[in-house]
C-alpha cells in the first residue's frame, strides 16, 4: 500500500510467475516453492518487524523485496543479522557498501551510482549543464542526486538547485515558480510513484517544458500509464527493462510471453521484472546447489550467470550487486501501436 503500491503489485505479479514456472518443473527434489507476501506499508519500522515475523514466524529461506529503499535497508539489517539471504530489488547505493552489506546480501536491482551515471552522460550531452533537482527527500532521492552530480563533473554541470519534497507529497505548486525562475537546460525529478506522476503532469501544465527539459533516473512504465501521454511527452529517463525490448532480446520476449499469458495480455512493468528475476535467480540457485541450505546457496548464487529478461546477467563478486544494462528511454505522445507502446528506447 502507499504512493508506491501499483510498482510493488507489479513485483508480486511477476514474483508468482518465477515460482509456478520453478514448481511445474518439479520444485526442488519435490519440494514446492512457496511465496509470502507481506505489505511494509512504506514504513522501515514496519518492514523490520513483517520480515522478523516472516524468519521467525513462518520460518522462510530467503527474503526477496522490497520495491523502496526508504525500507530495504531495514530488511537487511534484520536478514543479516539473522544469516538469511536477502535479494533486494530497489535501487540502493547503501546496500552495496561496507556499512550495510552482509555476506547475506544480493542486490538484482541497479543502484542510483549505475543509473543517474547512465541517464546523466546521456542527458547532459545532449540537453545542457544548468540543472535543478527536484528530489524526494529520502535515501532513492538523495543518492539518485549524488549520482548525477558524480558523473556531471565531466562535463562541467551546474547544480543551481536541489529541491527537496517530503516522500508522498501531491502538490508542488509552491517549488515551480522556483524551478522557473532559476532557467535551468535540464529539470531532473528524482522521485518515484505517484510522487513522480504528480510532479511530472504539475511541472507540464506550469509550463515548464516551454524553457526546460525534463528528465527522471527511473522513467516508470507504472508512472507513464498513469500520468498519460501529453504529461510525460519529451520526458527522457532510465529504467531496467521495457517491454518492448522483446523485438531484439529473445529472453524479453519470453518473460513477456508468460506474463500475458497469466495475467490476461498484460506486459510486466520494469519493477515488475525486478520481481521476476529477483526469486528466479535465488531458486536457480537453490536448484543449481543441491540443497536450501544459505551458504551453498550463497555459493551458487555468485557463480550463476543468467539471462532471465533482459540480456545477461550476473552478481558481482566483491558486493553482490548484480551487473547489467541500463536503458535510456524516451516518454511517447504519438504514433503507440497501443496503450503500452509508451516509451523509445534511446
Amino acid at each position: 500500500t502507499g504512493p508506491f503500491s501499483a510498482e510493488a503489485q507489479g513485483q508480486e505479479r511477476a514474483a508468482q510467475i518465477a515460482v509456478k514456472e520453478f514448481n511445474d518443473a518439479g520444485g526442488f527434489k519435490g519440494r514446492m516453492a512457496e511465496l509470502l507476501v507481506r505489505d511494509d506499508k512504506l514504513n522501515a519500522g514496519e518492514a523490520a518487524t513483517r520480515t522478523l515475523e516472516l524468519i521467525e514466524k513462518d520460518k522462510v529461506n530467503f527474503v526477496v523485496g522490497s520495491l523502496s529503499a526508504a525500507v530495504q535497508l531495514s530488511i537487511n539489517n534484520v536478514t543479516k543479522a539473522r544469516k538469511v539471504l536477502f535479494n533486494s530489488i530497489s535501487q540502493s547505493d547503501v546496500i552495496n557498501e561496507a556499512s550495510d552489506w552482509s555476506p547475506y546480501t544480493f542486490h538484482e536491482a541497479l543502484n542510483p551510482h549505475m543509473t543517474g551515471g547512465a541517464v546523466g552522460r546521456y542527458v547532459f550531452r545532449n540537453f545542457g549543464k544548468r540543472v535543478v533537482f527536484l528530489t524526494a527527500d529520502y535515501a532513492y532521492g538523495h543518492e539518485m542526486v549524488r549520482g548525477f552530480q558524480t558523473a556531471g563533473k565531466a562535463f562541467g554541470v551546474e547544480t543551481l538547485a536541489d529541491i527537496r519534497h517530503p516522500l508522498g507529497t501531491s502538490d508542488f505548486s509552491a517549488f515551480l515558480p522556483r524551478i522557473q525562475a532559476l532557467k535551468p537546460d535540464l529539470l531532473i525529478m528524482c522521485n518515484f510513484g505517484r510522487d513522480l506522476v504528480n510532479s511530472i503532469k504539475q511541472a507540464t501544465d506550469f509550463g515548464v517544458k516551454s524553457t526546460t527539459r525534463i528528465a527522471t533516473p527511473v522513467l516508470l512504465f507504472t508512472a507513464r500509464l498513469a500520468g498519460g501521454a501529453d504529461a510525460f511527452d519529451g520526458v527522457v529517463g532510465g529504467t531496467s527493462y521495457y517491454w518492448g525490448l522483446e523485438s531484439s532480446v529473445p529472453s524479453a520476449k519470453a518473460f513477456n510471453d508468460k506474463y500475458r499469458k497469466a495475467y490476461g495480455g498484460d506486459v510486466p512493468s520494469d519493477y515488475g521484472a525486478l520481481g521476476y528475476a529477483g526469486v528466479r535467480t535465488v531458486l536457480t540457485a537453490v536448484r543449481n546447489a543441491g540443497t536450501t541450505e544459505t551458504e551453498k546457496v550463497i555459493a551458487a548464487l555468485r557463480a550463476l550467470k543468467y539471462d532471465y529478461y533482459k540480456g545477461p546477467q550476473y552478481y558481482r563478486g566483491c558486493d553482490h550487486q548484480s551487473v547489467q544494462s541500463v536503458l535510456i528511454v524516451r516518454s511517447k505522445s504519438k504514433d503507440m501501436k497501443d496503450k503500452n507502446d509508451v516509451f523509445e528506447i534511446v
